[in-house]
C-alpha cells in the first residue's frame, strides 16, 4: 500500500512538471499569436494605404493620346 502511494506522489510530480511545461508553451504561442496579429494589421493597413495612393494617382493621370 505504501508502495502505491509513493507511485502515486511520483505520478502527480511528473504530471505537476509536464502541466507547467505545457503552460509555458501555451503562453509563448499566445505571445507569438498577438504579435503576428498586430504585424498582420500593419501589413494591412500599409497594403490599403498604397492601394489608396495608387486610385489617386491613377484618377490623375489623363487618358494616353490614342484615346
Amino acid at each position: 500500500m505504501n508502495d502505491e502511494i509513493v507511485d502515486l506522489q511520483t505520478r502527480v510530480a511528473f504530471q505537476d512538471g509536464l502541466l507547467e511545461d505545457l503552460n509555458q508553451v501555451v503562453t509563448s504561442q499566445q505571445q507569438q499569436i498577438d504579435r503576428l496579429e498586430n504585424q498582420l494589421k500593419a501589413l494591412k493597413s500599409q497594403l490599403e494605404s498604397l492601394q489608396h495612393t495608387q486610385l489617386v494617382q491613377q484618377g490623375d493621370e489623363p487618358p494616353p493620346p490614342h484615346y
